[in-house]
């Protein structure tokens, strides 16, 4: 039987009050019953706690959208792993388009961010994907094999239990276009094929690589029903109960 995770990232989206009320909107459909399917969200920083609390004894888990590398210090503005766990959060994500783009993460910062996110207890999901030129000029693989293997190559295969990785064609996000079930497909088999290769075939089959482009109802069944896509890394349609709980109806039903 395959467990979806299905992750929602709010971005900077929703004050405390409205997280709190979307996150109850959410489980209220769920009550009693027991998913198959791992539901999570990602809301801001602020929103952390009262996410949490409002997921409690529920299926729901709550993650954060980012991580620092140090345990504590003179980073101002920054939030550390052990304040995230603390919150509530059992997930952080790192190294999403976002993030990378609009922060100038580097490949190298991601892999310490994910490192540490693991070290502290922390189930990371790794974001990596490549632009539209990058796509057109036929370099997506090579994009995207660096940026798995510069975090493979500071972990080892005992760390894939605590390591997901969401492929996100950044070209796909936020802009309406979709990676065509085949795309999402193909480039996740790829870089489960970059873990067998790294860590062997047991980690390659088991770790969990979710589709990050623009899932939403209409397509989350194509999209997961794909052999290699384990989840959905979902924005837009989780800023809504209604599309977010479609989702996860859709997976359960797989």
């Amino acid at each position: 039987m395959r467990t979806f995770l299905i992750a929602g990232n709010w971005k900077m989206n929703g004050k405390p009050s409205e997280a709190a009320e979307l996150a109850k909107a959410m489980v209220s459909k769920w009550e009693g019953k027991t998913l198959k399917s791992e539901p999570l969200i990602c809301p801001p920083f602020i929103s952390v706690p009262a996410v949490a609390e409002a997921f409690k004894g529920s299926s729901f888990k709550t993650g954060a959208q980012n991580v620092h590398t140090e345990e504590s210090g003179a980073f101002t503005g920054e939030t550390s792993a052990a304040m995230l766990k603390d919150a509530g959060c059992t997930y952080v994500l790192a190294g999403h388009s976002e993030r990378r783009e609009l922060f100038h993460e580097d490949n190298e910062l991601v892999a310490a961010k994910t490192k540490k996110a693991i070290e502290s207890g922390l189930t990371a999901i790794l974001c990596v994907g490549e632009k539209l030129e990058e796509r057109k000029n036929n370099t997506h693989e090579s994009v995207v094999a660096d940026q798995v293997n510069s975090v493979l190559n500071i972990l080892t295969e005992k760390n894939a239990g605590q390591l997901v990785i969401a492929y996100e064609p950044v070209w796909a996000i936020g802009t309406g276009e979709t990676a065509t079930p085949q795309q999402a497909q193909d480039m996740h088999a790829f870089i489960r094929g970059l873990v067998s290769e790294k860590w062997g075939e047991n980690a390659g089959s088991s770790i969990r690589i979710l589709y990050g482009g623009s899932m939403k109802p209409e397509n989350a069944e194509e999209l997961l029903s794909q052999p290699d896509v384990d989840g959905g890394l979902i924005g837009g349609a989780s800023l809504k109960a209604d599309s977010f709980n479609e989702i996860i109806s859709i997976a359960e039903s797989i």
